[in-house]
This record gives structure tokens, sequence and C-alpha cells, in this order.
């Protein structure tokens, strides 16, 4: 073996990580998204002031869906409601919250077949960003390996092989994106 392996696998290392990192962004703003069922998810990046403190509204209260299109939220301190409130009308989540003085529910609407489409493209454009993000970490590390190639620490034959092997990395990121897609859209597209 003429190649430094550790070198080689810094690049893979370094190849895995970033890919995980940009699917598990995907991920998080899929999870942002209104699909016309009541997700909890949205209220994640949701700050309320509470004594002073911005403060996450999962840490403020218990977040409950007792029906599809339905978010309950039942705040542990009562006088906190009014805060709680005022924070997700400022988030501008477009969901009106309705109070009653010791529960605030959030209702979700019907989506329109209009809105669905609009939110499906949304999905794929977020989709086809980290594959390009994914592309751009694989021309990366292809990149990082024919420096080796260069520098006479591995052989012809050996970049080849890591070509492959990267390759194959970066179509297993693509394929789970693909699948994060189509479930999306599946939840999206049904009624």
């Amino acid at each position: 073996m003429a190649y430094d392996i550790m070198e080689v696998e810094l690049v893979f290392d370094e190849l895995r990580t970033k890919s995980d990192k940009s699917i598990a962004a995907m991920r998080a703003e899929l999870a942002q998204m209104k699909a016309g069922r009541a997700n909890p998810h949205l209220l994640d990046k949701i700050m309320v002031e509470y004594y002073g403190t911005p403060t996450p509204i999962n840490q403020l209260a218990n977040i409950s869906v007792p029906e599809a299109r339905l978010l309950t939220i039942s705040v542990w301190d009562a006088s906190a409601i009014r805060n709680v409130e005022k924070a997700i009308l400022a988030a501008n989540i477009g969901i009106t919250p309705t109070n009653d003085g010791k529960l605030i529910r959030l209702v979700f609407p019907e989506l329109t077949e209009e809105r669905r489409r609009q939110l499906v493209k949304e999905v794929k454009t977020i989709a086809e960003n980290t594959r390009v993000a994914i592309r751009n970490i694989r021309r990366d590390a292809i990149e990082a390996l024919k420096s080796f190639k260069k520098d006479g620490i591995v052989t012809e034959d050996e970049l080849s092989k890591f070509e492959k092997d990267v390759d194959k990395t970066v179509n297993a990121a693509v394929a789970e994106i693909d699948k994060m897609v189509a479930d999306k859209e599946k939840e999206i597209m049904s009624v």
C-alpha cells in the first residue's frame, strides 16, 4: 500500500460528516413546513420572553396533537400564557392562536390543492439545494484525492477505487434525500 490510510480516511470522514449535516439541515427544514396537519416542530424556533430570558416554547409548556389539525399548548406557568401567545403571533407562522386562559390552541386550516402543489415545489427546491450541496462535497472530496495522486500518495488505480467509493457514499446520500422528498410529498398531498 503506497498511500497514507489516515489521510484518505480523513477525506471520507469529512465527506460523510458534511453529507450527514446537509441531510440533517434538510430534515429540519422539512419538519418546519406546514403540511396541513398539526406539527409540533413548527414551534421549535419560537422563543418566548420569560422573566427577561428568551426561552423555547417546549421548555415552558407541554405541546400535544390531540387531533390531526389541532395543536394544543398547555403552559405550566399560567402567568406566561399571554407571552407565549404573543410569541406565536410575532413568529408569523400563519396560524392565529386561541387562548382560553389555560390552554392555547392552534387550528391548522385545510390546505387548498393549489397550496399543496406550491408546498411540493418548495420541498423539491429544498431537496435540489441539498443535492447541490452534496455534489459540492463530492467535488471537494475527489479534488482532495486527486491532490494525493499528484503528490504521489496514491496510485491511479487506488484513486479510481476511491472515486468509486466517494460516488457510492454520495449516491446513498442522494437516495436518502429522494426518500425524504417522496415521504414529505405524500404527506402534503394526502387530504
